[in-house]
């Protein structure tokens, strides 16, 4: 994990699927959850959704704020 995917998490949005147009950071854990006992997508996609898991997961959420706080409205 570096902090160019942690930018991603906050930024970029879910391609597809129930819960498409959803920034990743913003994923629901149970969707989260679905993708590790089903399989990650190949490539950046899905090493950014297995991260995203992984501080889901251990309950560190809250260490995107900062991230999220630098990215102008919308």
């Amino acid at each position: 994990m570096n902090a160019e995917d942690l930018h991603k998490l906050v930024t970029m949005r879910m391609p597809f699927g129930k819960h498409k147009d959803v920034i990743l950071a913003d994923l629901p854990a149970n969707y989260l959850a679905w993708f590790a006992r089903e399989g990650f997508p190949k490539g950046q996609l899905g090493q950014l959704l297995a991260t995203m898991h992984e501080i889901d997961h251990n309950g560190l959420r809250d260490l995107l704020k900062p991230l999220r706080q630098q990215q102008p409205p919308r």
